[in-house]
């Protein structure tokens, strides 16, 4: 089976293009969403967590996102031993899902990870699709959807990798502007990525 990883800037809109590839029957594994359950739920990872950021990183048994965030974003030290505790669990929970998958008769499945090259993740993927989109577009879509200010997002636009080192890497690259033309561009890339799978066969 394919591994295919799929990523793009804050506001790309890659949850609605990968959207598009499950209504073709292509599971999908939403890493960051994932991520956040097991930060609830993997009990060796809550345990990491609590020795680290301490008892108040848990109340009532469910993660403290407040009082974490408080933490991890005023100290990048703390950020990267929160992301050396979390990317792990999530890159070991992925591979188990791909397994899962490929046992399910799946021709290729996506990975939806916005850090997919921070975290290198991606190398253990075949095949790599970049969403873009304009950047005042991502702006005025992460604006309305966080309601938060043009400013706060261009901050977290400018932490990011760039869309053009992340286009220089991938194999497939979408522009999400319009949902028909995303439909189009979706199935141009599912056809080329069935060819391939059987050419791999």
């Amino acid at each position: 089976m394919l591994k295919i990883g799929i990523t793009g800037g804050i506001g790309s809109g890659k949850t609605t293009v990968c959207k598009q590839f499950a209504t073709l029957g292509i599971p999908v594994y939403y890493a960051d969403d994932r991520a956040k359950w097991l930060m609830n739920n993997d009990t060796e990872l809550k345990t990491a967590l609590i020795e680290q950021f301490g008892e108040e990183t848990y109340l009532d048994d469910q993660l403290n996102r407040a009082y974490l965030a408080n933490i991890v974003f005023k100290d990048k030290a703390k950020l990267d031993i929160l992301n050396g505790l979390v990317h792990p669990a999530v890159f070991k929970d992925g591979m188990q899902w791909q397994i899962d998958q490929e046992a399910n008769g799946s021709l290729y499945s996506l990975k939806e990870a916005a850090l997919l090259f921070e975290t290198g993740s991606y190398l253990g993927l075949d095949k790599i699709i970049v969403v873009t989109a304009p950047l005042d577009l991502r702006i005025a879509r992460v604006m309305k959807r966080d309601n938060t200010t043009r400013e706060a997002v261009l901050d977290r636009i400018n932490k990011q990798i760039s869309d053009e080192e992340k286009v220089a890497k991938a194999d497939f690259v979408i522009q999400n502007i319009e949902l028909e033309d995303i439909s189009t561009q979706v199935q141009n890339i599912h056809l080329q990525l069935l060819k391939l799978n059987k050419s791999k066969a």
